[in-house]
């Protein structure tokens, strides 16, 4: 039992470790505090995707009761580690973004075009904002083809969980 103990204590003590780490890079003043709006980067650089609700939902959770537009370090710690700890938001397997292309490729041809891309994450679901778009367009669009292989896109963007 004793072993089992101090195994999850070494545990949380590396996602203490991780966190802070993570929060640091962001903590311009060194006081503790973060930009909100610096939350969900701070998140995903730990393994963890959320979708914007889901974030939506954790920044109210950690927020003051009267929000200041900062989050402290206080607040996010215990709140991060329970998520890693359960291993929430974890990312999409790799064979489940695949077959995710592949329903939107109805012709199988492998890659979607740059127009289709933007209709389908801006049109379905829950949509990317200009931004997001933008940001996915830049990593994922080939631009002699105008086109995403998405098969390539898809290596390039699962995280190894090794």
């Amino acid at each position: 039992m004793a072993d089992e103990t101090d195994r999850e204590e070494t545990v949380v003590a590396e996602f203490h470790k991780k966190i802070k780490g993570a929060f640091e890079v962001f903590d311009h003043e060194s006081n503790n505090t973060v930009d909100v709006r610096e939350i969900g980067t701070i998140i995903r650089s730990l393994g963890c995707c959320p979708s914007e609700g889901e974030l939506h939902d954790l920044i109210a959770e950690i927020e003051e009761e009267e929000p200041t537009g900062y989050i402290r370090f206080e607040k996010f710690l215990p709140v991060m580690t329970e998520i890693l700890l359960e291993r929430r938001y974890r990312p999409i397997p790799e064979d489940v973004l695949l077959r995710a292309f592949e329903v939107l490729d109805t012709a199988n041809r492998g890659f979607l075009t740059k127009d289709e891309l933007i209709k389908y994450m801006t049109e379905e679901g829950e949509p990317f904002s200009q931004e997001e778009m933008e940001e996915m367009l830049s990593a994922a669009i080939d631009p002699e083809s105008n086109s995403i292989n998405y098969k390539d896109y898809i290596s390039m963007m699962v995280i190894d969980e090794n």
